[in-house]
């Protein structure tokens, strides 16, 4: 069975889509065959696979329907066909990693989602809940997927709590600045009342046609992104952000996520990541290999040389800055894996 790992912060601009598709490739080069769900209308993560042909993959009547919305829409429309698996389209360089697309309309589903489970007496609404989870499990099996990693935009929709709930493990990606840690101090109060609803309401949907997924999902943790660096460490303005960050996760998230049955055992945290504050690690922005990496189709991490645009100094700058983020990203996929495992 396919792991599935959310990203997900109510904060925006944290860099989530890019380290879904960072994350999800490295696990790939890894050996790890890999699904990429997109379920932010906002649709970046399948620019982000789809390239140039973005635009003829919702036109084309071949992959028009092949989305996450039109794959739930024989429950959501009553339809009497059952849900069955999408095609996937995987990038040029990388075909163990698979996206099922996302779908510029997918919040239209949001109303009836939220009716649903808060409705759990309706028989007629009870296979809403597990349509989105009964979607992923049918394309992981028909890919042989290992990991599913999700995409959801920063709203508290009904479907980001459905698809945060249909998890097995989840990370949070935030920025230092003092909106995320504001951020991280109301999931502790978002995340166990989402857990709660489950807990109290998962029997009520286990004989529909579309279970939910069996249990909680287990808080993995965060990502620092997007700062600058001076002399080797962050830039000074970030330096209290990031400590911050961390002091919050460490003795305010967690503690009420372990309480709401949402982590591992203490145990399997490896000491290290409890030491800096359950921070997989910093990742600082990056800069101007970024857009480059958008010409490529591949992350950062996967440019080659000839694709950085540049010579001489400014070129060796560039390769020692890929080389570190790759070196970052290969531990953050070693230390997922291990504690997904």
């Amino acid at each position: 069975m396919a792991k599935r790992l959310v990203l997900f912060n109510h904060k925006g601009g944290v860099s989530k889509t890019t380290t879904v598709y960072n994350v999800g490739w490295m696990l790939a080069e890894q050996g790890g065959r890999v699904l990429l769900v997109d379920a932010d209308p906002q649709c970046n993560l399948s620019s982000l696979v789809l390239g140039d042909g973005f635009d003829a993959y919702y036109l084309e009547d071949a992959t028009r329907l092949q989305n996450i919305k039109d794959g739930v829409a024989p429950a959501f429309r009553g339809k009497p066909t059952p849900i069955g698996p999408v095609l996937c389209r995987s990038p040029a360089r990388q075909p163990l990693v698979h996206l099922l697309a996302g779908h510029a309309t997918l919040s239209e589903y949001d109303a009836s989602l939220t009716f649903a489970q808060n409705s759990n007496a309706l028989a007629t609404l009870q296979n809403l809940p597990g349509a989105f989870n009964e979607l992923i499990r049918q394309v992981e099996e028909a890919n042989d997927i290992d990991y599913t990693i999700i995409d959801l935009n920063p709203g508290l929709s009904a479907i980001n709590q459905n698809l945060f709930l249909n998890a097995d493990f989840f990370l949070i990606p935030t920025n230092p600045d003092p909106f995320s840690i504001m951020a991280l101090e109301t999931l502790e109060s978002i995340f166990p009342r989402w857990a709660a609803w489950k807990t109290q309401n998962e029997g009520a949907f286990q004989d529909s046609a579309y279970p939910l997924r069996p249990g909680l999902p287990k808080f993995v943790g965060t990502l620092v992104q997007r700062f600058n660096v001076r002399k080797g460490r962050a830039a000074a303005p970030y330096r209290d952000n990031i400590s911050e960050i961390k002091d919050v996760t460490e003795s305010r998230l967690q503690p009420a996520l372990r309480v709401a049955g949402l982590t591992l055992a203490d145990d399997e945290y490896p000491v290290d990541l409890r030491n800096e504050g359950f921070c997989l690690e910093e990742i600082p922005d990056f800069g101007a290999l970024l857009p480059r990496s958008h010409d490529a189709g591949v992350p950062v991490f996967a440019l080659q040389d000839n694709e950085l645009g540049a010579t001489g100094v400014v070129l060796d700058g560039m390769v020692d800055k890929r080389d570190q983020i790759k070196a970052q990203f290969i531990g953050v996929a070693d230390l997922l894996r291990d504690l997904m495992s």
